[in-house]
């Protein structure tokens, strides 16, 4: 299939692109080498590849869930700029005091 001039004013548009001349036949041949392409892998027999395959290990990117001691609230709080019993104190966001 090929892509005339007119159908790439008319994407063009769509994606409300100003595009030159030059450029609307330069993409008019590009987007007709990649529908090529496409319509290449649409004669492809898929019937056996299960549409979840992947041609990469399937591996958990996430580490081991293993519980470990924390940090004393002290120590959470000793570099706090403020605090107030044993919290973070912020200033108000809200307008609101607190």
């Amino acid at each position: 299939m090929a892509l005339t001039v007119k159908d790439v004013e008319h994407i063009a548009a769509l994606a409300k692109l100003s595009l030159t001349d030059e450029e609307k036949e330069i993409y008019s041949h590009q987007l007709t080498v990649i529908l090529g392409y496409a319509a290449e892998l649409q004669e492809l027999d898929t019937e056996a590849i299960p549409p979840t395959a992947t041609v990469l290990p399937v591996r958990s990117v996430m580490r081991d869930d293993i519980p470990a001691p924390s940090l004393t609230r002290e120590e959470v709080l000793s570099n706090a700029p403020d605090t107030e019993d044993g919290f973070f104190k912020v200033k108000s966001i809200l307008g609101r005091a607190s």
